[in-house]
């Protein structure tokens, strides 16, 4: 009779059961056997029903889309495999044939008027570190081990700190050239590779100085990024000191904008010195392209982020090719009686 009678007992539901993926939560003003069910927040799940709290899922892990249990994180960089990472390889591999062909023609025809009349052993140079400078973006594509991140910038720096000195070597020498052929002039010591070798030497030596107290007060490291992108382990390269990645890059403006000066101010000088006006315009187009770099680099993050440097780094050394080397080219194979000792003077 008494389980009779217990059966016939009315059973009041105030809330339904929360199912996994929800908690639950009291409401207020009513009796504690009513609740809500709230959705568990992001990066935390419920597996079980009826629980008042959700647990967290591990570092790597993220909920799934009903928030009932965990899963593998999406790691994200820019690999090899990636479409993006194919084409940027591809490409530079492409462009650093053609500082190395560039290298053979002027070699071939190191005794040539334009090849000589343009300080030909700094060209070279320029030429082998401009090869250089489109293979070292190689280092930025694949998983960012601790030695890439350590390697990379310090490789960036120091290749392009070379091209923008030889740059800045060849147009102090356009000036000196001029100056030293009037009378009695005390320039004319220093016409030679002697002073070209100097000022390369010196500019690279204090870049190379920054990235060496760079990588040993605060070196680059490889982090695991999980705050950027939700559900997403970005594998990146942390750069250590910010002030250090920048004074690399300010430095490289620096001469950048030195070279600019010197070139814009002696682009009226006589034909015969006529290599100012290309690297007035070939480092005016350098400078346009990083000072666009900057925000662009800022605003992006992961692997695009890295995608944009080396996009920068291939734009900006193809644009030296253009500008100082492709005019030459085009007289050294299309237009050989220009290439003539008398043509150079009367154009003087």
């Amino acid at each position: 009779m008494l389980r009779l009678l217990l059966l016939d007992v009315p059973v009041s539901v105030c809330s339904p059961s929360c199912l996994p993926g929800f908690r639950k939560a009291a409401v207020e003003g009513k009796p504690i056997c009513c609740f809500q069910c709230v959705p568990c927040p992001p990066g935390e799940i419920s597996n079980v029903t009826d629980t008042v709290e959700c647990t967290s899922c591990l570092w790597d892990h993220w909920p799934n889309d009903i928030h009932n249990g965990c899963i593998p994180k999406n790691v994200e960089f820019l690999t090899y495999n990636d479409h993006l990472g194919i084409i940027l390889a591809g490409t530079n591999i492409v462009f650093s044939i053609v500082p190395v062909s560039i290298l053979g023609l002027f070699i071939h025809h190191r005794n040539t008027p334009i090849v000589k009349a343009n300080n030909r052993s700094v060209s070279y140079l320029l030429l082998m570190a401009l090869t250089v400078c489109f293979l070292c973006s190689l280092i930025f594509i694949g998983y960012p081990t601790p030695e890439k991140c350590v390697l990379r910038q310090a490789t960036f720096g120091i290749t392009f700190t070379i091209c923008v000195s030889c740059i800045l070597a060849k147009t102090i020498m356009v000036v000196i050239a001029f100056n030293a052929t009037k009378p009695n002039s005390k320039l004319r010591r220093w016409v030679g590779p002697k002073l070209s070798y100097i000022i390369i030497a010196v500019c690279s030596f204090i870049q190379v100085i920054l990235c060496i107290c760079w990588l040993m007060i605060s070196p680059p490291f490889l982090q695991n990024n999980i705050h950027s992108q939700p559900g997403m382990i970005i594998v990146e390269c942390n750069e250590g000191s910010p002030l250090a990645f920048w004074c690399m890059l300010g430095y490289l403006g620096l001469l950048a904008t030195i070279s600019f000066i010197v070139a814009f101010l002696a682009r009226k000088l006589p034909d015969t010195f006529n290599e100012a006006k290309f690297i007035t315009f070939s480092i005016f187009a350098f400078l346009s392209v990083w000072v666009s770099f900057i925000p662009a680099y800022l605003s992006t993050k992961g692997k695009y982020m890295v995608a944009m440097e080396i996009f920068a780094i291939s734009t900006s050394s193809l644009t030296l090719i253009s500008c100082i080397f492709f005019p030459k080219c085009y007289i050294i194979l299309l237009r050989p009686e220009l290439n003539t000792k008398s043509h150079l003077i009367e154009r003087g």
